[in-house]
């Protein structure tokens, strides 16, 4: 067989070999508890931004 043939069956093979029906596996849950943990810390932080601006509206309106 000339070589050309040989690489161009060989290449045909790979790419047939390669079935674009199979379901792709499922993506990897990475760094999930730290996306989570972030998560929760950004909820607490928007809650201790609004407890402060209730404390200072409190205060503004003891000092009038």
């Amino acid at each position: 067989m000339r070589p050309h043939i040989a690489v161009i069956l060989g290449a045909t093979l790979l790419l047939c070999a390669c079935n674009r029906s199979e379901p792709q596996p499922p993506v990897p849950k990475l760094f999930e508890a730290q996306r989570d943990a972030l998560d929760k810390a950004k909820d607490v932080s928007a809650m201790q931004l609004d407890a402060a601006e209730q404390q200072r509206k409190v205060i503004e309106q003891q000092t009038r």
